[in-house]
């Protein structure tokens, strides 16, 4: 059975389905921008108020996969209609929380918002045609990259005018009504063609473990120390979980994530581009962020008030709309697989330009921009590969992986990022110029290696003759 067996997609559809992935864009870009202004709120640190970007990401980490492999069944809709109630309710409680840890409790139950896209894309593939679904794919891939361009202005904006309490407010009526396109526009019932099997709860719990252990390692290990008890012990419960995850995976008959086919040419080569620019776009972006919002007698800020802060992101929604557009009418003729190395030679260029000349805010926005443009090139097209090389039962599965990989990898450069920082301190808060030049450095390396590999790949499958698989339907 194919998606053209099933009734078409109503009118509206797709633009719903846009909207709804536009929650995680959304929700996510009440992150680095109101760490200060939360920690001054409940009289924390800020590197205890960090917390709410850590657990959010932890939660991410353990939803996303099991969201994927529901989002193959038949009550796709079904679920993320309770996703986006869960992220609502985690947004309220945000809103009105008079301590920190119950608004820790709301930022916690905001991280389904990772698992979203993953399952729109699951409903694009069932609902659409394949000639339909792969422009489809490809513009719901760039939701998160093009709308943080639109999220952080408008955080910057409401947490500026009105306090960061009526962002995540804002935030709440946003899912609410997304979940009010979902609810009129995508076919209701369950999924008649649509597999039936059991959830892998075995494999569920083993990998939540590993990979909340390994990003909290990641995350935390640089203030804990690299080689206290603490740290060595969340890096050994990773592996080992990760590991078992791994042994089960390939004997059970239902696994949470199919390995056979993760390790699908095609597939492998999108999930490591994933961790690969997601790491460097994390890098990019946080490192910018702290350059644009320090004061000027760092020697490198540019004392950007709050208010304006989020619009340095702007240039990010705009270059990754147009890659996206670009992509989308060239999809035809050409083999998507040549947008990676294209998107990872963008971001190359975006970062050699803030390492080398990051001290005015037009270069700032220059580099945003081609960021954007080398994600909504490469991120169009991971999912799209993956798309043509899996069954339509295991997409969610396939794509959710690859969402946690992103995650992953920005966990990896928030990591590199605050070693590097750290390594170099000043009488500030802030580090040095030299630190910031190297953390962007570091970035510089990431894009390099990623964009090396995949021409290389590239030009290895082109001297064989390889043609590009066959969708299977």
């Amino acid at each position: 059975m194919t998606s053209t067996d099933r009734a078409p997609a109503p009118r509206w559809f797709l633009q719903a389905l846009v909207y709804a992935g536009l929650t995680s864009a959304i929700v996510s870009s009440l992150g680095m921008l109101l760490v200060p202004s939360v920690a001054g709120e409940f009289g924390i640190t800020v590197s205890a108020a960090q917390w709410m970007l850590t657990v959010n990401l932890l939660v991410g980490a353990v939803a996303t996969p099991i969201m994927g492999r529901l989002a193959d069944g038949p009550h796709t809709r079904r679920l993320l209609l309770v996703s986006l109630a869960v992220i609502f309710t985690g947004s309220v409680i945000a809103t009105v929380a008079t301590h920190f840890t119950i608004f820790l409790i709301g930022r916690a139950l905001q991280g389904l918002l990772y698992g979203t896209v993953p399952v729109t894309i699951a409903l694009a593939r069932r609902h659409l045609s394949y000639s339909e679904s792969q422009p489809a794919i490809s513009t719901l891939s760039v939701t998160v990259s093009v709308g943080m361009g639109l999220g952080y202005p408008l955080t910057g904006l409401l947490a500026a005018g009105f306090g960061h309490r009526s962002a995540f407010a804002f935030a709440a009526l946003f899912v609410a009504t997304a979940a009010a396109g979902v609810w009129r526009f995508v076919p209701a019932g369950p999924d008649p063609l649509a597999p039936r099997t059991p959830l892998d709860l075995p494999g569920a719990v083993l990998l939540g473990v590993g990979l909340a252990t390994l990003l909290l390692w990641i995350s935390e290990a640089q203030g804990w120390g690299w080689t206290s008890p603490r740290a060595l012990g969340a890096l050994a419960v990773a592996v080992a979980a990760l590991t078992a995850w791994g042994g089960h995976s390939v004997r059970t008959r239902h696994p949470l994530i199919n390995l056979r086919v993760v390790r699908r040419p095609e597939v492998l080569l999108a999930n490591a581009t994933a961790i690969g620019l997601g790491t460097a776009l994390y890098i990019g972006l946080s490192i910018a962020s702290l350059v644009a919002q320090a004061p000027t007698d760092t020697g490198f800020g540019l004392a950007v008030p709050l208010m304006w802060a989020g619009f340095m992101m702007a240039p990010l929604s705009v270059g990754s709309f147009l890659a996206n557009r670009v992509v989308r009418s060239l999809s035809r003729r050409v083999d998507m697989a040549a947008f990676l190395p294209i998107g990872a030679a963008v971001m190359t260029a975006a970062s050699l330009l803030l390492w080398s000349a990051h001290g005015n805010f037009l270069t700032l926005a220059l580099g945003m921009f081609l960021f954007g443009a080398g994600i909504g090139s490469g991120y169009a097209a991971m999912p799209a590969l993956i798309a043509r090389s899996v069954a339509v039962d295991q997409l969610g599965s396939a794509v959710s992986f690859n969402q946690v990989l992103r995650t992953v990898g920005g966990a990896v450069g928030a990591a590199l990022s605050a070693a590097v920082l750290a390594a170099h301190p000043s009488e500030s808060t802030y580090s040095t110029d030299e630190g910031i030049t190297m953390a962007f450095g570091v970035g510089v390396l990431c894009c390099a290696a990623v964009m090396v590999a995949l021409t290389g790949h590239a030009v290895a499958r082109r001297r064989r003759g390889g043609a590009s698989p066959g969708a299977r339907r």
